[in-house]
């Protein structure tokens, strides 16, 4: 997934500089109205690699949380599998006790 991320990151950064460098090139605008739209595409650009970012940030937040939480039943199961170990044994040495 990271890989695919940095691929797609790295292809969206790609474009956009090919795709700026080709209108800037075949603009039959003024440089004023080049430059203004320019300026747009960039900062939109800007805009959805920040979007691309956080909802990545957001992704490796929610993994992380996963992970603990599932370490947290893992601990939780293995105290309650120790004391049910305990409680059979005390058990046990109940039994053997009264039948002595």
């Amino acid at each position: 997934m990271a890989n695919f991320s940095r691929g797609f990151g790295f292809g969206l950064l790609t474009g956009a500089v090919l795709g700026s460098v080709t209108a800037v090139l075949l603009a039959p605008d003024k440089g004023s109205n080049t430059r203004s739209r320019l300026s747009y595409q960039i900062q939109t650009y800007i805009d959805e690699l920040k979007g691309l970012i956080d909802e990545l940030k957001d992704e490796n937040f929610s993994v992380n949380t996963a992970k603990a939480q599932s370490d947290e039943v893992v601990q939780d199961a293995k105290k309650k599998a120790e004391d049910l170990l305990r409680e059979a044994e005390d058990l046990l040495s109940n039994i053997s006790r009264e039948k002595i």
